[in-house]
């Protein structure tokens, strides 16, 4: 399998390479040219379209022959960053491949999902302080998932928990919907975020799903588990 991981040298990116590569899978990455130097530990084992992620050309040049394409939705300042890579992925993967994108427990596709007031808060408070300070806009994500939720693409949104570090628990667990017992304890892996994100591209079961996760190992997952 030939796969593109856009957003490949952040931290998740990175997880993502080296799943990738333990599959024996092609590794295409896109990232800033100024953090090339971030893949250095793969150099060799990848190849790379350095630019920005929400540049058509450079998408287009990347996802090229691939098979699947993960994506990091970063909403990076506030003018349109996240939207721009996911409809830049959407136009130019090939017909058929498998797209997986990342975001956070905010995104809801259904309406359906149940916040906590932290949750609630930290969006409300937050995301117009961020914006503010010209760092981020999570209504960016909003819209990127939204055109991504709408597409007849062979998607995955995976939302994500709060992150930690640390070696491997597993493959997370998931639920449709935030508020789900299993999620409370919003805390999963970052290598199991990623390992969840590689696994997903041979995962069918996952199209057209926007999975939130929980790390494998929290109290919240082996409490279900332990219920049946």
């Amino acid at each position: 399998m030939k796969v593109c991981i856009v957003g490949a040298s952040g931290k998740l990116g990175r997880y993502m390479v080296q799943h990738a590569l333990d599959r024996s899978y092609e590794v295409m990455g896109v990232c800033r040219e100024e953090s090339v130097s971030k893949l250095d530990v793969f150099k060799g084992r990848i190849s790379l379209v350095p630019g920005a992620t929400d540049d058509p050309e450079v998408i287009k040049r990347a996802v090229a022959g691939c098979d699947g394409v993960l994506v990091v939705l970063v909403p990076r300042g506030v003018h349109g960053y996240s939207t721009g890579t996911a409809q830049a992925v959407l136009d130019h993967a090939r017909p058929g491949a498998r797209l997986v994108f990342s975001c956070g427990w905010h995104i809801s596709r259904d309406g359906q999902d149940v916040y906590s007031w932290r949750l609630k808060a930290l969006v409300k408070i937050g995301g117009p302080l961020a914006r503010l300070a010209r760092f981020a806009d999570l209504n960016d994500q909003v819209e990127a998932c939204r055109r991504i939720f709408a597409s007849d693409t062979r998607w995955t949104v995976v939302r994500g928990s709060d992150l930690e570090e640390g070696e491997s628990q597993g493959l997370p667990v998931w639920s449709r919907h935030v508020g789900d017992p299993i999620l409370e304890s919003n805390l999963t892996r970052r290598v199991d975020f990623a390992l969840f994100m590689v696994e997903a591209l041979t995962n069918d079961e996952l199209i057209h799903e926007a999975p939130a996760i929980v790390g494998r190992q929290s109290p919240s997952a082996l409490a279900q588990a332990a219920s049946g």
